[in-house]
């Protein structure tokens, strides 16, 4: 297994051709630089025998269909492990649900990305394979940024594609963090990688980002890098910045970022989530309406169990709009412009 591995530098391939575990963790040296430990399947972590500043956190796949962070990652991992890059940043990478990867298909039986901080073992507990992937993730992360040294920043990127299209292509969401102002280093950096909208989250969540944020102060994003598309269709030169900044993070090369400006970027706050309460919930607007779009005050929105939902704001735009969703789950993220962010 580690000699096709070390033939190939496919970890994906591994990772796909044993998707539930492997039978044993695996561990090897890049020359005298970096330490490699396999801990899992979808599970690869890069250890520069000099620690510098940061942890790092790339997950992709926690969506099996959204593939295009998934090539983007095997690509870095592919790099790191022919020496052709040399990771400088302690980095670990997540694939996160490779039976859902395999079968081309967002889930399995659950939506993994709500199944954090500790939600896959609340109410039915750990009754499908997402909520069990769910919670080894969890102990991983745990693992890796228990294992920082004092004053390291920590950082996790939770890569995803939309399942529509959107005005902005790419963008982010930026966790509830109530004691700490945004980072307009890290705005400025998802801007120089291609990503020039950010949401501010205004609730905690269960989502794989949240918990990185909440119990380790990490920097962490859920960030979409455009429209979902079937393995081997993406069209990788959409992603060229979004590959130099994070192959410059990882190797620890100069970010050159651009000072906060809030003119370059585009910046929302979320106002509500709209939660579906009834099965015969419905939206108004038709099925294609890209992501961002926007609706005046008083706009019906949707329709839920005999209830019009109204637009509240005097515009607010729509993000993630999902009637299909199981009662009790989040149907849309409603948004207004973000005006008196505390960004530093």
């Amino acid at each position: 297994m580690l000699q096709t591995l070390l033939a190939s530098k496919d970890f994906l391939a591994l990772t796909l051709a044993n998707p539930e575990q492997l039978d044993q963790p695996l561990s090897f040296a890049l020359g005298q630089h970096t330490r490699v430990d396999i801990w899992d399947t979808g599970v690869i972590v890069f250890e520069p025998k000099e620690r510098q500043r940061k942890d790092i956190i790339l997950s992709s796949g926690v969506h099996g269909n959204e593939t295009a962070p998934i090539e983007l990652c095997n690509r870095l991992i592919a790099e790191l492990l022919s020496e052709k890059i040399i990771a400088k940043q302690r980095v670990m990478f997540l694939f996160g649900n490779p039976d859902a990867i395999n079968n081309g298909t967002r889930i399995v039986e659950e939506n993994m990305n709500r199944l954090f901080s500790g939600a896959h073992s609340t109410g039915p507990g750990l009754v499908n394979p997402e909520r069990v992937r769910a919670k080894k993730l969890e102990a991983y992360v745990a693992r890796f940024f228990n294992d920082s040294q004092a004053g390291c920043q920590r950082i996790h990127y939770d890569l995803h594609t939309a399942i529509r299209a959107s005005k902005h292509e790419k963008f982010a969401i930026y966790p509830y963090t109530p004691d700490r102002a945004y980072s307009a280093e890290q705005i400025m950096f998802l801007a120089a990688s291609g990503v020039d909208t950010v949401l501010f989250h205004h609730e905690p969540t269960t989502t794989f980002s949240y918990a990185s944020a909440n119990l380790y102060g990490a920097d962490a994003f859920t960030i979409e890098l455009g429209k979902v598309y079937p393995m081997g269709q993406n069209d990788m030169t959409r992603f060229v910045a979004t590959y130099e900044m994070l192959s410059r993070l990882i190797c620890d090369r100069p970010l050159e970022l651009a000072r906060f400006d809030a003119t370059q970027v585009n910046l929302y706050q979320v106002c509500r989530v709209i939660n579906k309460q009834h099965e015969d919930f419905e939206f108004t607007f038709a099925d294609d309406v890209e992501n961002f779009r926007a609706f005046p005050k008083g706009y019906v929105l949707a329709r839920d169990g005999g209830q019009e939902i109204k637009v509240e704001h005097d515009s607010e735009a729509i993000v993630f709009p999902n009637a299909k969703v199981p009662v009790g789950q989040r149907t849309v993220i409603c948004l207004i412009p973000a005006t008196n962010a505390d960004v530093r």
